[in-house]
């Protein structure tokens, strides 16, 4: 897999798996679970274990290079690359693929708090339903 065009991360040490998977992600159109980026690193002929794929995403979370996003239901913890925006996604509950939203529902919320009582620093907004697929097999309409 070619090697990521964005600048390697001061702090971290620059190791073959490392690049891997910062690759992967930079590439990336959705969320992907430690599972999947250890499928796709392995494929490439790398030699990985998941406990590595586990290490190095929680050393790129940490340093702020990656987004850890926990769907609610208790499914595997999804990482995406730090782009510096936030992003909301739509997750089907039947093949669990991941559609990303055009835009933040949040936007025009205006939370009623006070900040001396709460300073809000994020947010997170998951929605859970069928894709288009899944909801014309489950309907009945093919």
């Amino acid at each position: 897999m070619k090697e990521t065009q964005a600048a390697w991360p001061a702090g971290i040490r620059k190791t073959k798996q490392r690049r891997f998977v910062l690759a992967l992600l930079d590439k990336a159109d959705a969320p992907l679970s430690a599972s999947e980026i250890f499928d796709r690193v392995k494929s490439e002929d790398a030699a990985i274990w998941l406990s590595t794929v586990y290490r190095i995403l929680d050393r790129f979370a940490g340093e702020g290079l990656v987004v850890k996003t926990t769907v609610a239901d208790g499914g595997a913890a999804l990482y995406a690359r730090n782009r510096n925006r936030h992003r909301h996604y739509a997750v089907c509950v039947n093949c669990r693929r991941i559609v990303g939203l055009e835009n933040c529902p949040m936007e025009s919320f205006e939370p009623k708090l006070t900040e001396r009582d709460f300073r809000v620093l994020g947010h997170r907004v998951e929605m859970y339903g069928y894709c288009r697929d899944c909801d014309k097999k489950l309907s009945g309409a093919y």
